[in-house]
């Protein structure tokens, strides 16, 4: 048994304590879910579909749920997924870190179903030490639009930091090794394949210290007929999280990036 089948069997066995309900079944009987298109190997963009392990778990999960038709859908952008959602033509977007601003509009599934670590990524000739959040003050930074790292280092970064915007993650590396950043907020496991796949693995380091660890949620959007699945989700997350199926996902996933 393959890594993938692994993680949908896990998936699976979670449901069989998942509170699925006619009720819900009858008023979503098809759903949309997007998500990052550049955030491998938990999602990205390929073929106007967001595929990977986040992906892979929610469709698992509906499918359980009794929803006949799951469609991927990439609107292009992190910022765009996010506004399809939030205007309803998206019923769920997975690999979501939460804060008050996006709680406006979505719905989240407890608990999250990873853990996802922040790293700040610097040119090879171009280190510092990092020990807390305020050594990047008087730096020059860069992150992709539409990224939230949590209420408080958003706030941070709003209230204490230079650090620009760019639109999409392989536009975000340019700046840096441009010299128009003197460093890079990204997820770690997203960074790191990032920089594989633009071939700079050996021309950027992460720095060791992480700027914060956050939740990555699934959420439904408040203007979607799917939100009464939410509980038969939050149970399966659980039962996943809380075993190795998530993992086993994120494995799979990684192994077909680096294909």
């Amino acid at each position: 048994m393959n890594a993938r089948s692994m993680g949908l069997t896990a998936v699976a066995v979670a449901m069989l304590a998942a509170p699925s309900g006619a009720m819900a079944q009858a008023a979503c009987t098809a759903l949309t879910m997007t998500g990052h298109p550049s955030y491998p190997p938990v999602a990205w963009a390929d073929k106007g579909a967001i595929i990977g392990a986040a992906p892979e778990l929610v469709r698992g999960i509906s499918t359980q749920l009794g929803v006949k038709t799951v469609t991927s859908k990439d609107f292009g952008s992190w910022e765009a997924a996010q506004a399809a959602t939030r205007d309803g033509k998206a019923d769920v977007i997975f690999g979501i870190y939460k804060n008050d601003q996006r709680a406006v509009y979505l719905d989240y599934v407890e608990p999250p179903f990873m853990t996802d670590p922040v790293a700040v990524v610097v040119r090879k000739d171009g280190g510092f030490a990092l020990g807390e959040w305020s050594d990047l003050k008087g730096r020059k930074g860069i992150t992709n639009a539409g990224e939230s790292y949590g209420d408080k280092l958003d706030a941070f970064i709003k209230s204490d930091l230079t650090v620009a915007r760019a639109e999409g993650v392989d536009k975000a590396f340019a700046a840096l090794m441009a010299g128009q950043a003197d460093y890079l907020i990204i997820g770690l496991y997203p960074g790191r394949d990032e920089a594989r796949r633009l071939g700079l693995s050996d021309r950027v380091v992460f720095l060791p210290k992480e700027l914060v660890s956050a939740g990555m949620y699934v959420a439904f959007s408040k203007k979607s007929k799917c939100g009464a699945l939410r509980p038969g989700f939050a149970a399966a997350i659980k039962a996943a999280a809380d075993g190795d199926a998530v993992e086993k996902m994120l494995e799979a996933a990684d192994k077909k990036v680096r294909k």
